[in-house]
């Protein structure tokens, strides 16, 4: 889906980001203008008025941002994939690799329902695999991933080989720079 020139100009490239190589879309610059940061919001609600989602699950911590107003006007409950060690309680885990790095997600038992469809945001998808742990932890849960959505997405990174065939959105798409 193509973006207003807003969308674009709010989302800053800093290259060498989180170390040499990395060329980083920080997303910040939307959050600090209302114009943009609505039209994200607007998007994703027309994007998914008419699907079957029960509740949306977002990744910590930009994936929040964006997803909170979004549970809030569709009137669907918000789901925290937060990192290992900052969840209370009974938890479902998986460990995965980053671009950069690895790392491990939890979601509260409690928080997720079999049977429920669930729409798995972040901010950004690049090589896919927190979406892909994220959707593991769900299905733990005897939930069922119905889609993807980023802000941003990195298709030349190959995110959709991690994520298989369920459905991939996103706002704007670099390919590589």
């Amino acid at each position: 889906m193509s973006a207003p020139f807003s969308l674009d100009s709010a989302i800053r490239k800093i290259p060498d980001f989180p170390k040499p190589g990395i060329l980083f879309y920080d997303i910040t610059g939307i959050l600090v203008n209302p114009e943009a940061f609505r039209f994200c919001i607007d998007q994703m609600v027309k994007l998914y008025k008419n699907a079957k989602v029960d509740a949306i699950a977002a990744i910590e911590s930009r994936g929040f941002v964006f997803a909170a107003p979004f549970a809030e006007r569709m009137g669907i409950p918000l789901i925290l994939i937060r990192k290992k060690g900052k969840l209370p309680g009974k938890t479902w885990a998986c460990k995965y690799a980053l671009e950069y790095g690895t790392a491990e997600i939890e979601v509260h038992q409690a928080d997720v329902k079999a049977g429920q469809r669930i729409l798995v945001m972040d901010d950004l998808i690049a090589t896919g695999g927190t979406l892909n742990a994220a959707r593991n932890v769900l299905e733990q849960g005897g939930a069922t991933v119905s889609g993807f959505f980023g802000v941003v997405g990195l298709p030349f990174l190959d995110y959709q080989r991690v994520l298989g065939d369920i459905e991939v959105k996103t706002l704007v798409e670099y390919f590589g720079e």
